[in-house]
């Protein structure tokens, strides 16, 4: 479930009834008997310290995401299935004497927000404050787990000391260990538990070593007795002015954490050069880190495309036969074969739907490569090589990593801009991630490039996302320049992942979820959609047409089309059938194709086409509406669907992080833009093609 809004506290929503068989008397070895709530873990660190890698690791596919009652801020949340050791009962009505086998309990792991320290510079920092120590005592997690990455050990452990100073129950989860020996670093877990007064576990989340001491530790940690708060060895005078105090309890912190250090680790004598930082030489370099960049790019989409192109047609020749034949075939044996039931059924979820999911190799295919990208550490890099572009538009380096989960989807992008600390730069942040190209567009992308540019298709894809980005840096300054002319960016501050080599099974885990959620909105909004787009083919404009026996041109979905399609002449895709696809568009992108492929389903042939090929018959209608110009005006047309709005989830995201005003400033933006950009392409493509 997603967590809403309004939704109830934290224990309310996150604990659950035990589902252990034993009886009601029995008790676990972690102190919960039978019955009780299920706990709540809490897993927060710093951002890249590995903390989102274990939580994958503990819930694998099991994973919602949500806003945290009351605020905007959305945190993952997942169930970690785990076994207790056996129990041991003295009451005399049931037969537990003896030890029983290890028994399953489920416990709700909570992935904060990355955060450095319990003092917020952004509203996702204050959110882990608040539900770590501000909230009251009985809505915080049972246990909080702190990703530390061993190999900056200094830096990851002032949340723990902040944590030590109240009644927390924590537990300190080594990673980055191979990184730290790399640099000639050796752990003492038994010495550095015993500074901070805390558990130590060390753990490699990528290779689920150590996965089974963490669980074993916090099945201790929950039955142990309520944790006393660190004592400081130098009290902040109460004559002291707060700043004064302050600086003390900042001294005594630093102390603690220097202490802890030098007691848990050891210089080993054998630190070595690392081989990421000499890559990082190239790969972050000012120039030649960009070409890198695009390189890589480049080549995500040229292998997608060609990769991925057998397996669309495969699946093309699935629903545009046996499927549409078998489905035609029930309804003849039914008694359905003509009226409005075929046409819903066939014309309408099976071209539409069908269409769209032959694209779910690519999907996957661009998905996994993608999760290897992030595994590999290598999109950390991308952040620092536009770190000087996202100054110079007055954002800070990590305004980056909305704009590139925007590459993804637009929705959780918007959201990801709660991490910039100042209301400005979310404001222009949520203004420029609509001009990110989805993996929504990327479906039409696809399409129209191989049948268009054939071999070619996976260039002009990438040019679509160049282009993107060219949009984000042109508006982006065009808004600094006007309205926010006043606003500076502070330096990119990030910790650089060690390059590693990708884990088949969290590269898995990835992909599918996000496979899943491609899945999940064809079969949901775009059902409907379909539904809503054959629902207005069939109403007829006119009273002697029947329903669901009306030509789609003179229907209501036509109708209303060619009202749209005079604006979109100078473009060069003036067909009503092409613009009606983008109108539909706004519902969501997907939506594009499925939209085409019922229009052309239902609507008739002209004389020498084939009704069987959708790309001959797009074709067509371009070389039509372009007087001959067909290429420039494929390129228009897919430009506008670059720039104009990406869906209405997106508004829907959009109006919760920057109000209504700015949605619709940025409605207009976007249609202004892409309206000015169609034009240039095609009335200057023409003077070539």
């Amino acid at each position: 479930m997603s967590i809403g809004a309004n939704s109830p506290t934290l224990l309310q929503v996150s604990k659950r009834k035990d589902v252990l068989s034993a009886k009601a008397c029995c008790q676990d070895s972690s102190g919960n008997g039978a019955g009780t709530e299920a706990p709540v873990i809490a897993l927060v660190g710093a951002p890249n310290s590995g903390k989102s890698t274990l939580f994958n690791a503990l819930t694998g596919a099991r994973v919602t995401m949500g806003n945290w009652p009351g605020t905007t801020v959305s945190v993952s949340r997942g169930v970690w299935r785990t076994t207790v050791e056996g129990r041991t009962c003295d009451c005399d009505d049931c037969h537990c004497a003896e030890p029983s086998e290890d028994r399953p309990l489920e416990m709700t792991l909570i992935d904060l927000p990355g955060a450095y320290s319990l003092d917020p510079v952004s509203p996702d920092e204050a959110l882990t404050r608040e539900l770590l120590v501000d909230g009251p005592a009985d809505e915080r997690p049972d246990v909080t787990v702190v990703v530390a990455d061993a190999a900056h050990l200094s830096r990851s452990l002032y949340i723990v000391a902040q944590l030590r100073e109240r009644a927390v129950k924590v537990v300190v989860a080594l990673s980055m260990l191979d990184v730290a020996r790399h640099h000639g670093i050796d752990v003492d877990t038994f010495a550095l538990a015993a500074e901070l007064g805390c558990p130590v576990v060390a753990l490699d989340p990528r290779r689920r070593q150590g996965i089974d001491n963490l669980t074993r530790v916090v099945h201790e940690v929950l039955g142990a007795p309520d944790a006393t708060p660190r004592t400081l060895a130098h009290l902040p005078s109460p004559e002291l002015a707060p700043l004064d105090a302050d600086l003390v309890r900042e001294d005594e912190r630093f102390g603690f954490i220097e202490n802890a250090v030098a007691a848990g680790t050891r210089d080993s004598g054998q630190a070595r050069a690392s081989w990421s930082d000499k890559v990082d030489r190239w790969v972050t370099a000012p120039v030649i880190g960009p070409l890198i960049f695009m390189a890589v790019m480049w080549c995500v989409f040229q292998v997608t495309t060609v990769v991925a192109a057998p397996m669309q047609d495969f699946l093309d020749g699935l629903f545009t036969g046996p499927v549409s034949d078998g489905v035609t075939s029930l309804l003849e044996r039914a008694g359905l074969a003509d009226g409005w039931v075929h046409g819903l059924l066939v014309d309408g979820l099976v071209s539409g739907v069908g269409m769209l999911l032959t694209f779910a190799p690519l999907m996957a295919l661009m998905f996994l490569l993608l999760a290897l990208l992030e595994d590999s550490g290598y999109m950390a890099r991308a952040a620092v090589v536009t770190d000087r572009m996202m100054r110079a538009l007055g954002l800070p380096g990590r305004a980056f990593l909305p704009l590139v989960v925007g590459f993804g989807c637009n929705v959780p992008a918007i959201s990801a801009t709660r991490i910039l600390p100042q209301e400005r730069q979310r404001i222009l942040t949520a203004l420029l991630v609509p001009f990110t190209s989805c993996t929504a567009r990327l479906t039409v992308y696809v399409m129209l490039g191989s049948v268009f540019f054939g071999k070619w298709a996976g260039t002009v894809v990438f040019a679509m996302y160049v282009t993107s980005i060219l949009m984000v840096v042109v508006c982006g300054l065009a808004l600094r320049k006007t309205l926010w002319r006043t606003m500076g960016a502070e330096p990119l501050v990030l910790d650089l992942p060690p390059y590693q080599l990708p884990t088949a099974r969290l590269t898995a885990a990835v992909t599918w979820v996000r496979l899943k959620g491609f899945l999940q909105t064809a079969s949901g909004i775009i059902v409907a959609t379909v539904c809503a787009v054959w629902l207005l083919q069939s109403l007829p404009t006119n009273t002697h047409e029947k329903f669901g026996e009306v030509p789609v041109e003179d229907s209501a979905y036509g109708v209303a089309a060619k009202a749209v399609t005079p604006v979109f002449a100078p473009a060069g895709f003036d067909q009503w059938q092409t613009t009606s696809a983008l109108v539909v568009g706004f519902v969501a992108k997907e939506a594009v194709i499925s939209s085409w492929a019922q229009t052309y389903a239902v609507d008739e042939p002209e004389e020498g086409e084939d009704a069987g090929k959708l790309g001959q018959r797009i074709t067509a209608d371009f070389e039509k509406s372009s007087g001959g110009h067909t290429l420039p005006a494929v390129l228009a047309f897919m430009v506008f669907l670059l720039g104009y709005t990406p869906c209405v989830a997106t508004l829907a995201a959009q109006k919760r992080e920057i109000g209504l005003r700015w949605t619709i400033f940025g409605v207009a933006m976007q249609l202004a833009v892409a309206w000015l950009s169609a034009v240039a392409v095609f009335q200057v493509g023409r003077l070539f093609w």
